[in-house]
């Protein structure tokens, strides 16, 4: 009688393929021969821009990235901590530019800037990997703006209309409720897919957004890229890298993913930080002309494709509310839209605090009816109506009657303010937000 046959043992995979991801195919070491502020130079090493290296201190080693060049020698910028580092400390170059994973694999996941877990729950094991640069679709490839995207904020849906693909600026200065817009947006917006960048954010808020503002329903949709604030530059700097590359191989696949970034300000700073670390002469306010290079290719990397889309929301942090300050008129100028924040109306307590006469959606045309842009158009000549005379209403000096259009916009303004004010738990569907929009500014036809 022959021996039964045994079934062979199933093997797990998981940690090889880990191995195998991070495996460099070739060795070529060199050594450090001077660190000076943000910069270390190497000798040795024949790299190329935007590849990456590891200094190998002692203890523990620290992951760089070659950032230029001064005669034979090679400058690298450590995306870590330097203490500890000397004269001769070997750095090895890992002989390939930065990879993304990317893929279903990350969904639900918290990554840092150079794509790798911070959440504990093991390595991502997706099966594929994309370059951290990429670049802009053809002018020609992308497809135009028609489908409007709904948001579930009511004053962005119904006065601000935005539509699968667009960019929007979202402007204000710090403590008037940009990180709660967003997350509203994140967790309510009609896409398939969040992809969130956190750029040189508080590390105390980070969790609190993950949990409570974002919560399980929203992670599991959602990809979040963390940055925190006390990280070196190259680190903020290539959170905003890898967020886009996430966003951008979702929308590959064909999906309608909404890209969230806070903040390009913070973007623009590491690459101040970088650009005088490598010599470059300060321009405007102290920006180097690279800073507006690089935000260029960031902005012009989200958008449509030939088909999935890429909506993308960028959180700018207004100067001293300054709207004409360098950082906010360059992405201003470049998106095709921006949501101002006033800190006028955060300290009445009117949430979410959008001022919707100086906001504008430059493709809400394209993705809504006649009826909805005319009465979008009639809310906010109530609302000019009411600023125009605000004061004089507000100490008393004006009587009921003088003026017909200021009586008709004050009888209309407790309907109008109702609209526009929406706690962060509250969302409304689009169409729900064009009906709610037609009773604020015509309530006799609708009752």
């Amino acid at each position: 009688m022959s021996a039964p046959t045994t079934l062979p043992t199933r093997i797990d995979l998981k940690r090889y393929a880990a191995l195998v991801q991070s495996v460099t195919p070739m060795r070529v070491e060199g050594r450090v021969s001077e660190v000076t502020g943000l910069l270390a130079e190497v000798a040795g090493i024949p790299g190329r821009l935007g590849e990456m290296c590891v200094i190998e201190r002692a203890g523990e080693s620290v992951q760089a990235e070659i950032v230029g060049f001064r005669g034979d020698r090679t400058l690298v910028m450590p995306l870590g901590d330097l203490r500890g580092v000397q004269a001769g400390t070997p750095v090895s170059s890992a002989s390939g530019l930065m990879t993304v994973p990317i893929g279903d694999a990350v969904l639900g996941r918290v990554l840092d800037g150079l794509g790798r877990p911070i959440d504990g729950l093991g390595p991502v094991l997706g099966p594929r990997r994309s370059a951290r640069e990429g670049g802009s679709p053809h002018v020609l490839g992308r497809q135009t703006i028609t489908e409007p995207l709904s948001t579930g904020v009511r004053a962005i849906d119904g006065l601000l209309t935005c539509g699968l693909g667009q960019r929007i600026g979202i402007f204000a200065g710090s403590g008037v409720g940009k990180s709660t817009v967003l997350a509203m947006i994140a967790r309510h917006a009609s896409t398939d897919v969040n992809v969130i960048g956190l750029i040189g954010e508080r590390g105390r808020e980070v969790r609190e957004f993950i949990e409570r503002d974002l919560g399980p329903e929203g992670l599991a949709r959602s990809v979040v890229v963390v940055s925190t604030s006390d990280e070196p530059a190259p680190m903020r700097l290539n959170a905003a890298w890898v967020a886009t590359t996430i966003a951008e191989a979702f929308r590959d696949t064909g999906a309608d993913v909404t890209l969230l970034m806070d903040s390009v300000t913070r973007f623009a700073m590491a690459g101040r930080e970088i650009g005088l670390a490598l010599g470059e002469p300060p321009a405007m306010k102290g920006y180097t002309p690279s800073v507006f290079a690089q935000m260029a290719r960031l902005l012009e990397r989200a958008g449509t494709g030939l088909q999935g889309t890429i909506t993308a929301f960028y959180t700018v942090l207004v100067e001293g509310d300054d709207l004409s300050e360098p950082i906010t008129d360059t992405v201003r100028g470049t998106l095709d839209g921006h949501i101002v924040l006033s800190r006028s109306l955060a300290a009445q307590n009117h949430y979410p605090a959008i001022d919707v006469l100086a906001s504008v959606s430059r493709v809400m045309p394209s993705v809504t009816s006649r009826e909805h842009r005319h009465d979008a158009g009639r809310l906010r000549e109530l609302l000019a109506r009411y600023e125009r005379s605000r004061d004089l209403v507000q100490i008393g000096a004006y009587q009921r009657g003088t003026d017909p259009a200021l009586d008709e916009a004050l009888e209309q303004l407790p309907g109008i303010e109702a609209f526009l004010r929406q706690t962060p738990e509250e969302h409304d569907s689009l169409p729900g937000t064009i009906e709610r929009l037609t009773g604020a500014v015509y309530p006799a036809r609708v009752a």
